[in-house]
């Protein structure tokens, strides 16, 4: 068994279902204004702080830890929620939630209600897809 299991199910599903919907680059320069709103919106303090993604990072989109984002010049509004839902279901000691139901059920709301894509829709491809999701996800960080 994987330790994250989900992983290859969630990202063939934003393939299909997320990416499409969201055709839009935001600029660098951007994302921790958007970052900080989104948190401040969500009643949590301590938002994580986006640097550079590395050159190095090659086949890496973005990453993310509890404490910080790593992007690159442009990034997909739905790659910056998929990376702060990862934000939201880490700990500062890096245990995670991966892409299991806690990360994806942060990151449904998000997508729901920052790039307005239509919850309803999403929950049911979720379905088709056999992904697990917490519909009463919470951060999991203590602040």
């Amino acid at each position: 068994m994987t330790a994250d299991p989900q992983r290859r199910k969630v990202y063939a599903w934003e393939d299909r279902e997320v990416a499409p919907r969201d055709l839009s680059l935001v600029p660098f320069a951007r994302l921790q204004g958007l970052v900080d709103h989104v948190w401040v919106q969500e009643g949590l303090a301590w938002p994580p702080l986006v640097r550079p993604l590395t050159r190095k990072a090659r086949r890496t989109v973005a990453r993310a830890t509890r404490l910080a984002i790593e992007a690159p010049e442009h990034l997909a509004t739905w790659v910056l929620l998929h990376e702060m839902a990862h934000c939201m279901s880490s700990t500062a000691e890096e245990r995670s939630d991966g892409h299991g139901p806690i990360f994806v059920g942060l990151y449904l709301k998000l997508l729901a209600d920052y790039a307005r894509m239509p919850r309803e829709a999403l929950e049911a491809s979720l379905r088709r897809a056999r992904i697990e999701w917490d519909p009463a996800a919470r951060a999991v960080f203590v602040e």
